[in-house]
């Protein structure tokens, strides 16, 4: 049952279009990014990115070298695309890419963690076995069909994503339409759809439509009498989000995974007319059957199990943020704060207050005010700074915050001195004051 389940063979069409739709988005993203001016505003102009923490080690490139990286990885993406050189290319890209998402998260978007999960798993498919540069040079490698297991890949990355997504929309502040609002407030000033989008049936549309979506979509595409209309509702989905939330490839990355639900003479007949269409069912046991396996329940277990993280820290996670990466939390909050840093020299006992925008851009501000990793970090790099001059010194922090319009709440002890605490990825932070969101 599992090697029919696994390695019964279908035809690969889907794979082989996704691989060229993969790599054109792993281009745009890699070149949008030089010509929007997302590099120079995330890595060439603050002093210093804060990395993910325990990669203090990645840094981006010193003066313009960023454009010179991307252009690479948007190479790459070039490569990939064409099939040359398929499994360098997509390791390069994997490489180049995961270096650029863990070393800044001032920018942090879920497409970005996606993109890297995505690359990693396509070094290991079998993408390049038509309609490629390396199946021409090597007629051998040629192959109209690929193993079922390739398929449930996807269509399992993806169930963990949208149904992550739909709970966490399960919460109070998203119900009342609180987020929904603040969301379409922000966008007021679009031309043309700036009004449109303060109506209420588009903010309940959006609370209870995307609840729907999420939960929904997986499930309505692989069955097939709901297929075409969960389709086309996607295309609408995508494409609003989009031009609302400008979210870079992610709509279009997501309307390119609907391949491995349609049959495959549909998506042969569609993008690929000359090639061959499989129709055997064979079904061939590969002997890397038991690695498969065992890579699968692991890799599957974690993606299962970093989202669940937040439930087994003390505290609400929209307060603390502890266990809201990497769990396809979309979209789900408000925050602004109102936060000073304090430096105290141990020595002479003098102290000085810190103007974050000698250290800091404007968005890096936003995120030092708010977000405790990211406190806890600028206060690392305070320490490090002064200890350049000879200093040794204490860093003290005053923060406010407010969440999804609520009134400002203390978030920082302010008396702990968070040059000298360590931080705690697996359990809660005690300089981390309780929150009121419930009260």
């Amino acid at each position: 049952m599992l090697d029919r389940f696994l390695f019964k063979q279908i035809d690969n069409s889907a794979l082989i279009v996704f691989r060229i739709i993969f790599g054109l988005l792993c281009f745009l993203e890699s070149v949008g990014a030089i010509f929007t001016g997302w590099i120079k505003r995330t890595l060439i102009d603050p002093q210093f990115t804060f990395n993910f923490i325990g990669f203090d080690f990645l840094q981006p490139l010193p003066g313009n070298w960023m454009y010179v990286y991307y252009a690479v990885m948007g190479f790459f993406g070039i490569l990939i695309m064409v099939g040359y050189k398929y499994r360098i290319s997509m390791i390069s890209f994997t490489i180049m890419w995961s270096c650029t998402y863990l070393m800044q998260k001032s920018s942090y978007n879920n497409h970005y963690y996606l993109l890297m999960l995505l690359s990693a798993i396509m070094v290991f498919l079998p993408a390049n076995r038509y309609a490629s540069i390396d199946a021409k040079n090597n007629p051998n490698i040629k192959e109209i069909a690929m193993p079922s297991w390739v398929k449930w890949v996807f269509v399992l990355q993806l169930f963990i994503l949208y149904t992550y997504a739909s709970i966490a929309k399960i919460y109070p502040d998203w119900i009342d339409l609180t987020v929904p609002k603040l969301l379409m407030a922000n966008k007021a000033n679009y031309p043309i759809i700036g009004d449109l989008l303060q109506h209420k049936f588009i903010v309940v549309l959006i609370a209870y439509g995307g609840i729907l979506y999420d939960g929904l979509v997986i499930p309505l595409l692989l069955y097939k009498p709901t297929r075409k209309y969960i389709f086309l509702i996607s295309i609408f989905f995508h494409l609003f989000n989009s031009i609302v939330f400008q979210v870079g490839i992610f709509p279009y990355l997501a309307l390119a995974f609907s391949l491995f639900f349609f049959e495959p003479e549909k998506i042969k007949n569609l993008f690929l007319k000359k090639k061959p269409l499989y129709t055997k069912n064979e079904v061939i046991t590969k002997n890397y059957k038991p690695i498969l396996v065992a890579v699968g329940v692991v890799y599957f277990t974690i993606q299962i199990a970093l989202p669940l993280r937040q439930h087994f820290i003390k505290d609400n996670v929209l307060w603390t943020e502890e266990g809201h990466r990497l769990s396809w939390r979309m979209m789900l909050r408000s925050k602004s704060g109102r936060t000073s840093y304090k430096v105290v020299d141990k020595a002479s006992n003098t102290t000085e207050v810190i103007n974050m925008s000698d250290y800091l851009t404007k968005k890096q501000i936003r995120t030092a005010s708010c977000k405790p990793d990211v406190i806890w970090q600028f206060a690392q790099h305070l320490k490090k700074t002064y200890a350049k001059k000879g200093k040794d010194v204490k860093v003290f922090v005053d923060a406010k915050i407010s969440v999804n319009g609520r009134p400002y709440q203390r978030l920082i002890d302010k008396n702990t001195d968070l040059a000298s605490v360590p931080w705690y990825w697996a359990k809660h932070n005690d300089w981390i004051l309780p929150s009121q969101l419930d009260k």
